[in-house]
Protein backbone atom coordinates (compact mmCIF):
# COMPACT_ATOMS: atom_id res chain seq x y z
CA UNK A 1 0.00 0.00 0.00
CA UNK A 2 0.99 3.40 -1.00
CA UNK A 3 2.00 5.61 2.52
CA UNK A 4 1.83 9.61 2.01
CA UNK A 5 2.15 12.39 4.94
CA UNK A 6 -0.47 14.51 5.15
CA UNK A 7 -0.02 18.17 7.17
CA UNK A 8 -3.51 19.15 8.13
CA UNK A 9 -4.83 22.67 8.62
CA UNK A 10 -8.11 23.57 9.60
CA UNK A 11 -11.19 23.13 7.52
CA UNK A 12 -13.33 20.36 5.72
CA UNK A 13 -10.40 19.71 3.13
CA UNK A 14 -8.03 17.01 4.74
CA UNK A 15 -10.91 14.59 5.44
CA UNK A 16 -11.76 15.26 2.06
CA UNK A 17 -7.87 14.01 1.15
CA UNK A 18 -8.21 11.27 3.59
CA UNK A 19 -11.44 10.14 2.38
CA UNK A 20 -10.18 10.12 -1.65
CA UNK A 21 -6.68 8.40 -0.45
CA UNK A 22 -8.43 5.80 1.50
CA UNK A 23 -10.43 5.12 -1.39
CA UNK A 24 -7.50 4.33 -3.95
CA UNK A 25 -5.99 2.04 -1.00
CA UNK A 26 -3.64 4.64 -0.15
CA UNK A 27 -2.65 4.96 3.42
CA UNK A 28 -2.01 8.59 5.16
CA UNK A 29 0.22 9.66 7.96
CA UNK A 30 -1.44 12.90 9.57
CA UNK A 31 0.29 15.37 10.78
CA UNK A 32 -2.44 17.92 12.52
CA UNK A 33 -1.71 21.26 13.80
CA UNK A 34 -2.61 21.57 16.45
CA UNK A 35 -3.75 25.21 16.48
CA UNK A 36 -6.14 24.85 13.47
CA UNK A 37 -7.13 20.70 12.77
CA UNK A 38 -10.31 19.41 14.05
CA UNK A 39 -9.80 16.81 16.35
CA UNK A 40 -12.03 14.65 14.44
CA UNK A 41 -9.15 14.01 12.36
CA UNK A 42 -7.99 10.93 14.47
CA UNK A 43 -10.98 9.15 13.78
CA UNK A 44 -10.49 8.78 10.16
CA UNK A 45 -6.91 7.41 10.20
CA UNK A 46 -4.73 4.96 12.10
CA UNK A 47 -2.01 7.34 12.80
CA UNK A 48 -1.76 11.07 14.05
CA UNK A 49 0.64 12.82 14.90
CA UNK A 50 0.19 16.44 17.03
CA UNK A 51 2.73 19.80 16.26
CA UNK A 52 2.37 23.43 16.90
CA UNK A 53 3.20 25.50 14.01
CA UNK A 54 6.46 26.00 15.04
CA UNK A 55 7.70 23.07 15.09
CA UNK A 56 9.30 22.29 11.74
CA UNK A 57 12.13 20.32 13.03
CA UNK A 58 9.66 17.89 14.71
CA UNK A 59 7.82 17.61 11.21
CA UNK A 60 10.78 16.52 9.48
CA UNK A 61 11.73 13.98 12.41
CA UNK A 62 8.24 12.28 12.46
CA UNK A 63 8.45 11.89 8.54
CA UNK A 64 11.23 10.25 8.84
CA UNK A 65 10.42 8.22 11.05
CA UNK A 66 7.49 6.93 9.41
CA UNK A 67 9.51 6.49 6.48
CA UNK A 68 7.43 9.63 4.33
CA UNK A 69 8.90 10.89 1.20
CA UNK A 70 5.85 12.41 -0.50
CA UNK A 71 3.09 14.38 1.83
CA UNK A 72 0.23 16.96 0.93
CA UNK A 73 -0.18 20.19 2.53
CA UNK A 74 -3.73 20.88 3.44
CA UNK A 75 -6.58 23.02 4.84
CA UNK A 76 -6.34 26.68 6.31
CA UNK A 77 -3.65 28.34 8.42
CA UNK A 78 -4.83 31.30 9.13
CA UNK A 79 -2.28 34.05 8.14
CA UNK A 80 -2.73 35.66 11.76
CA UNK A 81 -0.84 33.15 12.98
CA UNK A 82 2.45 34.81 11.79
CA UNK A 83 1.88 37.30 14.51
CA UNK A 84 1.10 34.99 17.06
CA UNK A 85 2.93 33.62 20.30
CA UNK A 86 3.84 30.49 18.91
CA UNK A 87 7.66 29.57 19.37
CA UNK A 88 9.87 28.51 16.21
CA UNK A 89 11.98 25.78 16.81
CA UNK A 90 15.80 26.02 15.60
CA UNK A 91 14.59 24.68 12.44
CA UNK A 92 11.89 27.17 11.85
CA UNK A 93 13.93 30.31 12.96
CA UNK A 94 16.35 29.26 10.46
CA UNK A 95 14.51 29.86 7.83
CA UNK A 96 12.81 32.41 9.37
CA UNK A 97 15.37 34.70 9.49
CA UNK A 98 16.34 34.03 5.98
CA UNK A 99 13.38 35.19 4.35
CA UNK A 100 13.10 38.63 3.20
CA UNK A 101 9.61 39.32 3.84
CA UNK A 102 7.08 36.88 5.56
CA UNK A 103 3.88 36.52 2.97
CA UNK A 104 2.32 33.41 2.57
CA UNK A 105 4.45 32.66 -0.61
CA UNK A 106 7.36 33.04 0.74
CA UNK A 107 6.92 31.63 4.37
CA UNK A 108 5.22 28.26 2.72
CA UNK A 109 7.78 28.13 -0.34
CA UNK A 110 10.39 28.84 2.40
CA UNK A 111 8.70 25.17 4.20
CA UNK A 112 8.39 23.19 1.06
CA UNK A 113 12.30 24.22 0.16
CA UNK A 114 13.26 22.91 3.58
CA UNK A 115 11.13 19.76 3.30
CA UNK A 116 12.82 19.09 -0.07
CA UNK A 117 15.58 19.68 1.32
CA UNK A 118 15.44 16.57 3.88
CA UNK A 119 14.08 14.20 1.07
CA UNK A 120 10.43 15.33 1.59
CA UNK A 121 8.46 16.09 -1.53
CA UNK A 122 5.37 18.21 -1.04
CA UNK A 123 2.94 17.28 -3.38
CA UNK A 124 0.09 19.44 -5.40
CA UNK A 125 -2.55 19.57 -2.62
CA UNK A 126 -5.45 18.61 -5.27
CA UNK A 127 -3.60 15.40 -6.35
CA UNK A 128 -6.77 13.10 -4.97
CA UNK A 129 -9.38 15.63 -5.74
CA UNK A 130 -9.69 16.48 -9.34
CA UNK A 131 -12.86 16.13 -9.35
CA UNK A 132 -13.74 19.42 -7.00
CA UNK A 133 -11.70 21.78 -9.54
CA UNK A 134 -14.36 23.14 -11.98
CA UNK A 135 -14.04 23.34 -15.56
CA UNK A 136 -14.96 27.10 -17.33
CA UNK A 137 -18.28 28.01 -17.87
CA UNK A 138 -21.45 29.05 -15.78
CA UNK A 139 -21.90 26.12 -12.99
CA UNK A 140 -25.08 27.13 -11.90
CA UNK A 141 -28.97 27.61 -13.18
CA UNK A 142 -28.72 31.24 -13.43
CA UNK A 143 -25.63 32.91 -15.44
CA UNK A 144 -24.47 36.39 -13.99
CA UNK A 145 -27.23 39.03 -14.71
CA UNK A 146 -25.86 42.61 -16.88
CA UNK A 147 -24.71 44.17 -13.61
CA UNK A 148 -23.13 41.35 -12.07
CA UNK A 149 -21.65 40.86 -15.24
CA UNK A 150 -19.70 44.24 -15.20
CA UNK A 151 -19.05 43.61 -11.35
CA UNK A 152 -16.88 40.34 -12.33
CA UNK A 153 -15.09 42.32 -15.64
CA UNK A 154 -13.83 44.98 -13.14
CA UNK A 155 -13.30 42.99 -10.17
CA UNK A 156 -11.17 40.47 -11.71
CA UNK A 157 -8.84 43.02 -13.06
CA UNK A 158 -7.82 44.25 -10.10
CA UNK A 159 -8.10 41.18 -7.71
CA UNK A 160 -5.37 39.35 -10.40
CA UNK A 161 -3.12 42.36 -9.39
CA UNK A 162 -3.68 42.10 -5.40
CA UNK A 163 -2.64 38.58 -6.12
CA UNK A 164 0.16 39.71 -8.15
CA UNK A 165 1.19 41.40 -5.31
CA UNK A 166 0.33 38.28 -2.67
CA UNK A 167 -1.83 40.41 -1.03
CA UNK A 168 -5.32 38.21 -1.11
CA UNK A 169 -7.21 36.76 -3.00
CA UNK A 170 -10.63 37.71 -3.09
CA UNK A 171 -12.54 41.23 -3.23
CA UNK A 172 -16.28 42.17 -3.04
CA UNK A 173 -17.73 44.44 -5.65
CA UNK A 174 -20.84 46.70 -6.04
CA UNK A 175 -21.72 48.65 -8.88
CA UNK A 176 -18.13 48.66 -10.05
CA UNK A 177 -16.91 49.49 -7.35
CA UNK A 178 -14.18 47.90 -5.06
CA UNK A 179 -16.09 47.85 -1.20
CA UNK A 180 -13.16 45.20 0.00
CA UNK A 181 -10.34 43.61 -0.41
CA UNK A 182 -8.33 40.47 1.30
CA UNK A 183 -5.77 40.78 3.23
CA UNK A 184 -4.64 38.30 5.85
CA UNK A 185 -8.07 38.03 7.30
CA UNK A 186 -9.60 34.92 4.97
CA UNK A 187 -12.65 34.52 2.38
CA UNK A 188 -15.64 34.78 4.73
CA UNK A 189 -14.18 38.21 6.92
CA UNK A 190 -13.74 39.94 3.40
CA UNK A 191 -17.61 39.35 2.77
CA UNK A 192 -18.77 40.56 6.67
CA UNK A 193 -17.00 43.36 6.27
CA UNK A 194 -18.41 44.27 2.69
CA UNK A 195 -21.97 43.59 4.05
CA UNK A 196 -21.28 46.30 6.61
CA UNK A 197 -20.32 48.74 4.63
CA UNK A 198 -22.87 48.35 2.07
CA UNK A 199 -25.81 47.87 5.06
CA UNK A 200 -26.60 43.97 3.52
CA UNK A 201 -26.84 45.93 -0.24
CA UNK A 202 -26.67 43.29 -3.08
CA UNK A 203 -22.69 42.80 -4.29
CA UNK A 204 -20.43 40.19 -6.36
CA UNK A 205 -17.66 38.21 -5.03
CA UNK A 206 -14.94 37.76 -6.72
CA UNK A 207 -11.92 34.89 -5.85
CA UNK A 208 -8.94 34.50 -7.90
CA UNK A 209 -6.14 31.93 -7.87
CA UNK A 210 -2.37 33.63 -7.90
CA UNK A 211 -0.46 33.88 -11.25
CA UNK A 212 1.56 30.54 -11.46
CA UNK A 213 -0.30 29.73 -8.66
CA UNK A 214 1.43 26.91 -6.83
CA UNK A 215 -1.20 24.22 -5.97
CA UNK A 216 1.41 22.78 -3.37
CA UNK A 217 -0.41 25.57 -1.22
CA UNK A 218 -2.64 28.07 -0.69
CA UNK A 219 -4.98 26.83 -3.52
CA UNK A 220 -8.58 28.82 -3.81
CA UNK A 221 -11.26 26.96 -1.91
CA UNK A 222 -14.68 27.60 -1.86
CA UNK A 223 -17.18 25.74 0.86
CA UNK A 224 -20.71 25.44 1.75
CA UNK A 225 -20.25 27.97 4.32
CA UNK A 226 -19.36 30.57 2.06
CA UNK A 227 -22.20 30.66 0.15
CA UNK A 228 -24.48 30.38 3.26
CA UNK A 229 -22.81 33.58 4.30
CA UNK A 230 -23.13 35.01 0.47
CA UNK A 231 -27.01 34.58 0.82
CA UNK A 232 -27.30 36.04 4.27
CA UNK A 233 -25.85 39.20 3.39
CA UNK A 234 -27.09 39.27 -0.32
CA UNK A 235 -23.90 38.68 -2.30
CA UNK A 236 -25.74 37.66 -5.84
CA UNK A 237 -22.58 36.42 -7.61
CA UNK A 238 -19.42 34.75 -7.29
CA UNK A 239 -16.15 34.12 -9.55
CA UNK A 240 -13.86 31.69 -9.45
CA UNK A 241 -10.91 30.68 -11.14
CA UNK A 242 -11.55 27.28 -13.15
CA UNK A 243 -9.22 23.63 -12.65
CA UNK A 244 -7.13 26.29 -9.80
CA UNK A 245 -10.38 26.52 -7.17
CA UNK A 246 -10.94 23.76 -5.14
CA UNK A 247 -15.06 23.61 -4.33
CA UNK A 248 -15.74 21.79 -1.15
CA UNK A 249 -18.87 19.01 -1.35
CA UNK A 250 -19.62 20.56 -4.86
CA UNK A 251 -22.59 19.04 -5.98
CA UNK A 252 -24.35 20.29 -2.83
CA UNK A 253 -23.16 23.15 -3.17
CA UNK A 254 -24.09 24.36 -6.39
CA UNK A 255 -27.97 22.76 -5.61
CA UNK A 256 -27.49 25.41 -2.51
CA UNK A 257 -26.53 28.08 -5.02
CA UNK A 258 -29.54 27.04 -7.12
CA UNK A 259 -31.98 27.57 -4.08
CA UNK A 260 -30.69 30.89 -3.49
CA UNK A 261 -30.30 32.16 -6.54
CA UNK A 262 -26.85 32.94 -6.41
CA UNK A 263 -25.03 32.75 -10.07
CA UNK A 264 -21.23 31.09 -9.97
CA UNK A 265 -19.23 31.16 -13.10
CA UNK A 266 -15.62 29.98 -13.48
CA UNK A 267 -13.20 31.65 -15.61
CA UNK A 268 -9.54 30.31 -17.21
CA UNK A 269 -7.34 32.14 -15.16
CA UNK A 270 -5.96 33.83 -17.94
CA UNK A 271 -9.07 36.03 -18.30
Amino acid sequence: MSRYGLIAGNGQLPFLILEAARSLGVEMIVVAIREEASPDIETCVKTTYWLSLGQLGRLIDTFKKEEITQAIMAGQVRHKQIFSDIVPDLKLLKLLTSLKTRNTDSLIGGVARVLEEEGITLLDSTTFLKPLLPEPGVLTTRVPNETESKDITYGRRIAREIARMDLGQTLVVREQACVAIEAMEGTDEVIRRAALLTGNKRTTVIKVSKPNQDMRFDVPVIGIPTLKLMAEVNASALSIDACKTLLIDRNELISFANQQDISIIAFSPDE
